[in-house]
């Protein structure tokens, strides 16, 4: 690689920068031959029996099928043995609540991809709120032709069950599209040269009305080309109605506008503030301490207000939340008359419940045991009936997922306490196990929650295969969760040591910074320069495993994907010595070409700009392609990605192997899903193969099956 830019990091060799051609014959060669060698290996595992067995985990026709309401349907995509593309879908509440749900078949894809001679992914709906708000009739579906982000938008009539003829329809591309009205779109898309952002996400918002050529669209709105993404919504809310702006310049600034007179006008607050309107609302969250009229409100906590006054000058707002060293907002959700905020106490759940109408006062919502993770969020707040009413989605690392359906007591009414609707089934054996949560002591002194599934008697002697999983990055938060994956990939299995002693698979969540998990402090924590803190705080978890003889080095594990393919990367290349076997999927490897890979642009504000000398002076300690060494022992290696990601890439990930291995790393392979997109699987049996794989890959690794 050269730069003819003086002002640019140095150049440096990068012999591998010929599998940067994502689908050129040479190169797809080269993934079939490392795929050819994996798949040999894996042949002499468990392989496809594990696959089997996660597969009918993905097809049981006894999971609970998510639900969303518009009008008086309920609407739920689905995906089983019989239709592996899937079945759009809707029904009743008396039938959803019924044990044997009667489904209208809404869009067999299946049978469309078939037609149509693409393999369409769904991707989700963008319902027309009609004027009733009860008939919902027209929906524009997103359909990827591979896998990734970049989809078809084409309108679809539910009541006809059809697409509609002469409908609107925007070709496959990373589109943002809301309904403007019943017969035009607000579309941002790829318009051609100069409409696509550096992160390749739209930066302009157009008018598109019924009829009308693409090309014609009137221009509505635009960011500069350096900022990550332009996006317009029609707030449909009747008596609210408006149009609202967003300037996504990175993933932690924005500037909010309202359409006011013919004009765009930026809502007056720093660009680090959360926005969200909602009737006659304004919400606000902070992610750095924010001083508003002498008064400074912490990051992380939120801010209530009236939009009308805000933005006609009246700056004053109530802290609805603020936020302690161990509790953070997670998320908030509005029913009619109330406000649902979704908390972490130390990681596990707590909902708390505010009237605005009666001084934002403020109840907890008694439906969270420890250690588990339930969320709450409105059914339909628009709805004359169910205004009120919420969904409680349970889940526990141990505890079948529940979905429940309560109402919030408002004025007069009692309210009811949320009663179970639907229920997973149990698909792994519990009986033995249990969940702890342990601290571990990161190199600056920071403790660092961790949660522990094993058996109850485990036997602290090291010896125990271990998985350690995690993330760390854009403020995501992990949290308990059933997983039949899990449980049936690595929870269930056993083995007999040489001395007689029986072992079974031990799972284990690293709460790390980078993440969310105690509010926008914990992220900023690990922000570019101070990324080696996330890496830092996963190693003190693995030395505490080890400490407390949990696993020793040969039995412990590591995983993660995306960001956590680049924090189990740098477990690879800076802590080699903590792990046996490290699992590596859709990863970032390459920091020093990231930006310039797929959406890699976009994540500069998370990980710094390597094309900046003094940033890249921080940016090449966390790069494991940069890091790999001659020499050095490295624990055994499945490095895997999907061709069709056109959110990372595979590029990363095909290069970081090629190099380790030409450096006389034994022990590293490679796969690449030859479509899925950043999920690397597009439909169950995909999904089954790619954790199965990567399960196999480390029990094996852990057990002594690839001495």
């Amino acid at each position: 690689m050269t730069s003819a830019n003086p002002d640019q990091a140095p150049a440096e060799t990068d012999e591998f920068l010929w599998l940067e051609d994502i689908y050129g014959d040479r190169q797809l060669d080269w993934v079939r031959r490392e795929n050819a060698v994996t798949e040999e290996l894996l042949s002499r595992t468990g392989f496809e029996r594990t696959e089997e067995r996660l597969l009918e985990v993905l097809d049981s026709t006894d999971r609970i099928p998510m639900a969303g309401k518009r009008g008086d349907h309920y609407y739920n995509f689905w995906r089983d043995a019989e239709h592996p593309k899937g079945l759009w879908r809707r029904t009743t509440w008396e039938s959803y609540v019924a044990p044997d749900t009667e489904w209208e078949v809404l869009l067999d894809l299946d049978e469309l991809s078939a037609a149509e001679g693409t393999e369409w992914v769904w991707g989700g709906s963008l319902f027309l709120r009609p004027a009733d708000g009860v008939s919902y009739r027209r929906a524009l579906l997103v359909l990827s032709p591979d896998g990734g982000d970049a989809a078809r938008y084409r309108e679809f009539d539910v009541v006809d069950r059809a697409f509609v003829p002469g409908g609107f329809d925007i070709p496959t591309a990373k589109s943002r599209i809301s309904w403007a009205g019943e017969d035009t779109l607000y579309v941002g898309t790829d318009f051609g040269p100069g409409s696509m952002t550096t992160s390749s996400y739209p930066r302009t918002s157009r008018i598109l009305r019924r009829g009308q050529e693409l090309a014609d669209a009137e221009l509505y709105f635009e960011v500069p080309e350096d900022h990550m993404m332009a996006v317009v919504q029609r707030d449909q809310t009747p008596g609210f109605e408006r149009d609202i702006a967003v300037d996504i310049i990175d993933f932690y600034n924005t500037r909010t506008f309202l359409r006011e007179g013919g004009e765009w006008v930026q809502l007056d607050v720093p660009l680090d503030v959360n926005v969200d309107v909602h009737r006659q609302w304004l919400l606000l969250r902070p992610r750095t301490d924010w001083e508003l009229d002498g008064e400074t409100h912490p990051a992380g906590s939120l801010l209530a207000a009236s939009l009308a006054d805000f933005t006609g000058g009246n700056r004053k707002v109530h802290r609805i939340f603020t936020p302690e060293p161990s509790t953070s907002l997670q998320s908030w959700s509005w029913t009619r008359d109330r406000l649902l905020l979704n908390l972490l106490r130390d990681v596990s759940s707590q909902i708390t419940v505010l009237a605005p109408e009666e001084g934002w006062r403020a109840e907890l919502l008694d439906a969270c045991p420890p250690l588990h993770s339930v969320d709450a969020y409105a059914v339909d707040d628009e709805d004359e009936e169910a205004g009120n009413d919420y969904w409680l989605i349970s889940t526990g690392f141990l505890t079948p997922s529940t979905v429940s359906r309560g109402t919030l007591a408002v004025g007069g009414s009692e309210g009811s306490t949320a009663t179970a609707v639907k229920t997973s089934p149990a698909f792994f054996d519990t009986s033995g196990l249990t969940v702890e949560q342990h601290f571990a002591v990161s190199a600056d002194g920071t403790r660092v929650p961790y949660f522990q599934v094993g058996p109850k008697d485990l036997v602290l002697d090291g010896g125990n295969p271990t998985l350690l999983n995690g993330y760390g990055g854009f403020e995501a938060s992990l949290t308990p969760a059933y997983s039949g994956m899990v449980g049936r990939g690595w929870l269930e299995r056993r083995i007999t040591d040489a001395g007689g002693v029986e072992r079974r698979g031990v799972y284990v969540l690293a709460n790390i910074r980078g993440g969310g998990e105690y509010g926008p402090a914990w992220h900023r924590a690990a922000l570019q320069e101070n990324r080696h803190r996330a890496y830092e705080d996963f190693a003190a978890v693995a030395e505490d495993l080890a400490a407390r003889g949990v696993a020793s080095r040969e039995h412990l594990g590591c995983t993660g994907r995306s960001n956590g393919g680049l924090l189990v990367g740098n477990m690879l290349t800076t802590y080699p010595h903590l792990f046996g076997a490290v699992s590596c999927g859709v990863p970032l490897l390459d920091m020093r070409r990231y930006t310039k890979l797929s959406a890699g642009y976009s994540w500069i504000a998370e990980y710094g700009d390597p094309d900046d000398p003094a940033q890249w002076e921080f940016v090449q300690t966390f790069s494991p392609y940069h890091l790999i060494r001659e020499g050095v022992s490295y624990p055994p290696a499945l490095i895997w990605t999907a061709t069709s990601d056109d959110r990372v890439g595979p590029v990363q990930a095909r290069k970081m192997a090629a190099r380790m291995k030409s450096m006389g790393a034994g022990k590293v392979w490679f796969h690449e899903a030859l479509e899925g997109g950043h999920a690397g699987a597009a439909d169950n049996r995909q999904s089954a193969r790619m954790y199965a794989m990567s399960y196999e890959f480390l029990w094996e690794a852990l057990t002594g099956g690839l001495a």
